[in-house]
């Protein structure tokens, strides 16, 4: 049986994910963000935009849906994902991102702390994303750290 500290350094196969505008505004209206600029290009133009940009959280969709997979690695590594919570998640941004661009991820589990406690115990797995453009320029990296409780 695999230990919790053997995923440390793991990397997931790398996925592309194209930024479509129609996401964009699907999830601005999601979130309630009524901003022009993720609507309307026009908008976007006039407040310094190239194209219709993404919201700051629309990366964490990207992550969720865009192909990474991490129930295969929660399986290889016997972790029960109805145990697993998202607790954090933080974004640096180091390019633009817009409608039209396509990404490429990769990601890598870059810390593990096992906390035990008295009534069981926790895992705190933080991943570590990195966003590469089609210019193959890095625009993105993104920490978020799972909680799995055992």
């Amino acid at each position: 049986m695999a230990t919790i500290k053997n995923l440390l350094g793991v990397q997931m196969e790398p996925y592309t994910f194209k930024v479509e505008e129609g996401k964009i505004k699907e999830f601005a209206e999601a979130i309630g963000d009524e901003n022009p600029i993720y609507y309307d290009v026009e908008k976007a133009k006039n407040e310094g935009f190239d194209k219709i940009p993404i919201p700051l959280t629309f990366l964490t969709a990207v992550e969720f849906w865009g192909g990474g997979d991490a129930l295969k690695m929660f399986e290889q590594y016997q972790i029960d994902p109805v145990r697993v919570v998202h607790g954090e998640q933080a974004y640096e941004f180091i390019g633009e991102i817009y409608a039209g661009d396509v990404l490429t991820i990769t990601s890598k589990i870059i810390d593990i702390v096992v906390k035990q406690g008295s009534t069981g115990g926790m895992d705190l797995i933080t991943t570590e994303n990195r966003y590469i453009n089609q210019a193959d320029k890095l625009v993105a990296v993104s920490k978020s750290v799972a909680i799995h409780r055992h």
